[in-house]
């Protein structure tokens, strides 16, 4: 998905071999904070089995090309020093990492806009997910027994950039443990579309619906300013009661790997 020079050049006068390994393991820790972000830099060191101060390397120059940023997340308990730092991919590089270029789109979308309305700008995105439909219902169709359709939707969500995976969310209420299912995107082609355009968006949710065959509702989008798109899809519920109080699990399913 990213070439080597999209994390940048390498610095010094190092091997090639050397530049070649630093690019690859830069990949790694980007595509895993596009993947499992907000992170930190512990996480990410157990997660790709790396060193702390390869980790802390690695980030450093990811921040410095502006790939990446820090998100503030509450501590669930106050703890003594300094906060982790919880990595996410800067919205503003979305478009550096391999998006469409869009401002002639835009522009033109906006020209639709004003000459037919919210309406025909809707059909337009409406069409386009429409042209997406049919190939990821057959991916969807084609799963194997026991994998999941939302599972084999974001494997072909996966194939067209948009670097999708699923987990899954158990809450306990105290009368019933509820269970869903997230569809997260952590990278999109049309970002800077969308930002613009939030029908696109809205267009997309609907096309999961029919692919999925179920109500789905959009939880976030990153042309709204998320770090991931995430499409919530239920599952159900547990009629047996639960203790009283509310617990939250979450477990990732394994990317699609490219």
């Amino acid at each position: 998905m990213y070439s080597q020079g999209s994390v940048g050049a390498s610095v010094g006068n190092a091997p090639e071999h050397q530049r070649d390994a630093d690019h690859s393991t830069r990949d790694r820790v980007l595509r895993t904070i596009l993947e499992r972000g907000p992170i930190t830099a512990a996480e990410l060191g157990t997660q790709l089995g790396y060193t702390p101060a390869a980790v802390r390397r690695h980030l450093d120059r990811l921040e410095s090309e502006g790939l990446i940023g820090v998100k503030d997340v509450p501590q669930r308990k106050a703890r003594a020093g300094r906060p982790a730092r919880h990595y996410v991919v800067d919205p503003s590089a979305q478009v550096r990492l391999g998006n469409e270029n869009g401002s002639v789109a835009v522009q033109a979308i906006a020209a639709l806009r004003e000459l037919g309305g919210r309406e025909a700008v809707m059909a337009l995105a409406r069409q386009r997910a429409a042209a997406q439909e049919q190939r990821y219902r057959d991916a969807v169709d084609a799963a194997e027994p026991g994998q999941d359709k939302a599972d084999a939707l974001a494997a072909a969500l996966s194939q067209d950039d948009y670097v999708a995976f699923t987990r899954t969310v158990d809450v306990s209420t105290g009368t019933h443990a509820m269970r869903s299912l997230q569809l997260c995107q952590a990278h999109c082609p049309v970002v800077d579309i969308a930002r613009e355009v939030p029908e696109i968006c809205e267009a997309e949710a609907e096309m999961f619906a029919r692919v999925l065959d179920v109500d789905v509702r959009r939880l976030s989008t990153m042309a709204a300013g998320g770090h991931v798109c995430t499409t919530h899809i239920p599952l159900g519920r547990d009629e047996q009661r639960t203790l009283p109080e509310k617990r939250t699990r979450i477990t990732f399913s394994k990317s699609s790997k490219k």
